[in-house]
């Protein structure tokens, strides 16, 4: 987390949290019907009232039918931090310095069922930005993604695509009232397979001819040049998609380490431009991180015309990702350098008043609490992974000296207690 906010930080993003709970009304509707289906529900307060026992047992009938009722929840867990983002913009527009860059780590819910890579409570990661159409925007959040996983050792593929070649796609198949369900069933495309999504369409009530165009699509190959000839050569003459490869073909210029996929689709109907999608080379697990450009979002909570565009790190799944190639330094759970042994009262309150002289320069250290054996003491050391430990007995105390013992190289000497500071500084 901390090396995804140095990132955030350096292209110029601040913080930001939102509550946990929003309105119910803010989250449905905005995550297509399968997330609507995944958003974890609240009930309201008060439902033993007994003078209300036959209206909310009414109430929780509707629900059971797959409705929704005031009179059992009004609020919902956060499904995501970008709607609750949206909404916070469109309240305190006026206030805020535009364009805004915000960056939000916090977890969010999701009544999924649980799996591998899937979770109902896990952390996102968003570098958001709002109030600019401008793709050097869309180009630095792909850089951005670039610039975490090269800090954190993860070989990872970073791809794009356009949300305006889909909607070109659903328009040149004469279906543009359809673009909905030919996204969500080429968003299964990595799960089920061309045939199955083939069915999926079918199911939209697509014809023959119309699928065999959208297969045509999705079997664009070759370089990322190779698959913008493609492209073109499929959607020429239409509008909407000329401009979506064009808006590719600007991010690659500044960012040409991303991978142009055009099956890429994301299911999240409020997106309208560039998205993104990473995935661990090494690992099969789903993507480990996802966005694009929504430039109406704010639209949805009385704000119109105000153009977005963001990322998020799905922080479980890069653990997971992390932990499966084995790729954590060793001492990354390390937070003590240094355990003052505990030898008796006297000696202890030494070693208190010397350890704080270290901790004000900065020096993370730690005083073991109890008066035990010299073996007990050691072996906390050791399973810490704490790199020193210092010993004041009661010698040592009458001659104002100190034992430092280096765990890893198993190497100690003496020195005067008030030489440690110079000594861990060196």
């Amino acid at each position: 987390m901390n090396t995804i906010k140095e990132v955030f930080e350096l292209y110029g993003f601040e913080p930001l949290e939102t509550p946990a709970v929003e309105n119910l009304e803010t989250l449905t509707g905005k995550y297509g019907d399968e997330g609507d289906k995944l958003i974890f529900k609240i009930l309201n307060n008060g439902l033993d009232n007994p003078a209300k026992r036959e209206e909310i047992e009414k109430s929780f009938e509707k629900i059971l039918e797959g409705k929704n009722d005031t009179n059992i929840t009004e609020r919902a867990l956060r499904y995501d931090l970008t709607i609750p983002f949206a909404r916070y913009v469109a309240m305190n527009f006026s206030k805020l310095t535009v364009p805004y860059k915000r960056y939000q780590i916090q977890p969010v819910w999701r009544a999924d069922r649980p799996q591998k890579g899937r979770y109902r409570e896990f952390y996102q990661c968003d570098a958001d930005i709002a109030g600019t159409t401008s793709l050097i925007s869309d180009a630095e959040l792909a850089l951005m993604y670039l610039k975490v996983f090269e800090k954190l050792n993860i070989g990872v593929e970073v791809k794009i695509n356009n949300r305006k070649i889909l909607s070109a796609l659903a328009e040149a198949c004469n279906s543009a009232d359809k673009l909905v369900p030919i996204t969500m069933a080429i968003d299964k495309l990595d799960k089920i397979g061309i045939e199955k999504v083939k069915e999926e369409l079918l199911k939209a009530e697509l014809n023959a001819g119309q699928i065999n165009f959208i297969e045509k699509y999705l079997t664009i190959g070759g370089s990322n040049a190779e698959k913008i000839i493609g492209a073109k050569n499929l959607l020429r003459g239409n509008e909407t998609g000329m401009k979506g490869i064009g808006e590719i073909e600007y991010i690659l210029n500044l960012a040409p380490n991303v991978i142009i996929d055009f099956t890429l689709a994301r299911g999240l109907n409020y997106y309208t431009g560039v998205i993104y999608e990473v995935k661990a080379k090494k690992v099969s697990l789903g993507s480990i991180g996802g966005g694009g450009r929504y430039d109406d979002l704010t639209g949805l909570f009385g704000l119109p015309n105000i153009p977005g565009v963001g990322i998020s790190f799905g922080v479980d799944r890069i653990y997971d990702v992390m932990n499966e190639l084995n790729i954590f330094p060793e001492t990354l759970n390390t937070s003590t350098k240094v355990l003052f042994f505990n030898l008796g009262e006297r000696e202890s309150l030494a070693a208190f008043a010397a350890m704080q002289e270290l901790r004000n320069e900065g020096i993370s250290c730690e005083l073991f609490y109890e008066n035990a054996k010299m073996e007990k003491q050691f072996r906390y050391a050791n399973k810490k992974n704490i790199a020193y430990a210092v010993i004041i007995g009661s010698r040592e105390l009458e001659q104002q000296t100190c034992i430092i013992k280096d765990m890893e190289k198993e190497q100690q000497q003496t020195i005067s207690i008030k030489g440690l500071l110079s000594y861990f500084n060196n």
